[in-house]
Formats: C-alpha cells, structure tokens, sequence
C-alpha cells in the first residue's frame, strides 16, 4: 500500500500516538497513512525525501510526495483532515517562526508532557492496512 498522505512520526511518544489516533478516528475516507521515522520504510522514506538525519521530533507529512515538518505539517494534516479541523489552517498566517518555537517547546517536552513507550505502537487489525512497515 502507499499513499500520497504520508505521516512520519515518532513511535514511541504517546503524544505523536495520540495524534495518530485523533487523525485515523476522524479520517472516515481512510485517506491518511502512517509510519514510524523508527521503522526502516520510514527512515527509507525521510532520506529519499531528504532528510538523513531527521529529528525524531519532528513530524513529517508527505503529500504527494512534497513533505511538509514541523508545525506546517500539522496545519496541513489538520486542513486534510476536513470536517471544520481545516478552519485550524487560518493559523498558517503567524510567521513560521513562532508556529515553530511554539512546535519545538511542545516537541523538546512531549515525553515530559505526556510520556514515551518502550518501543513502537503495534496497530491493531482494524487499523493496521493504515500503517507502512
């Protein structure tokens, strides 16, 4: 399976598993995929995309191929998503540089905030055509 909305996250962190979650409850059209930036189809990915080393922090959203980080690709996930969570896209007009800082303040504390796992989320049989191993 692939998919031309692609989202990288960190597998370990509850807070960027919680965000997978919301987004796959409210994709009724199963639009979205996902990978871990842990698994070696994700790292595959991030580096074909560009980006070899990449912060695990730092999510990625491929849309057609174009990847988006940090906070654009949150507000470009939340446009996807439709059904009122793309009136969130207003927020594109603040300067990436704040939509930034305030991304990496979350981001450098998301394990302090809301904790990590041991490893990687399993996803269940419902969900699991939805992930990119």
């Amino acid at each position: 399976m692939t998919s031309d909305r692609l989202v990288i996250f960190d597998g370990v962190c509850n807070l960027c598993n919680g965000t997978v979650q919301f987004i796959i409850k409210r994709d009724r059209k199963k639009k979205f995929s996902f990978t871990t930036c842990q698994s070696h189809f994700g790292q595959d990915i991030l580096m074909k995309s560009g980006f070899p080393a990449i912060d695990q922090s730092t999510v990625v959203y491929l849309k057609n191929g174009v990847p988006f980080v940090k906070s654009k690709a949150v507000l470009k996930i939340l446009r996807d998503l439709g059904c009122g969570w793309n009136l969130f896209y207003i927020l594109i007009l603040i300067p990436p540089f704040i939509r930034d800082y305030v991304y990496n303040i979350i981001a450098k504390n998301r394990y302090k905030i809301l904790g990590k796992q041991e490893s990687c989320m399993v996803p269940t049989s419902e969900i699991m055509d939805r992930f990119l191993l």
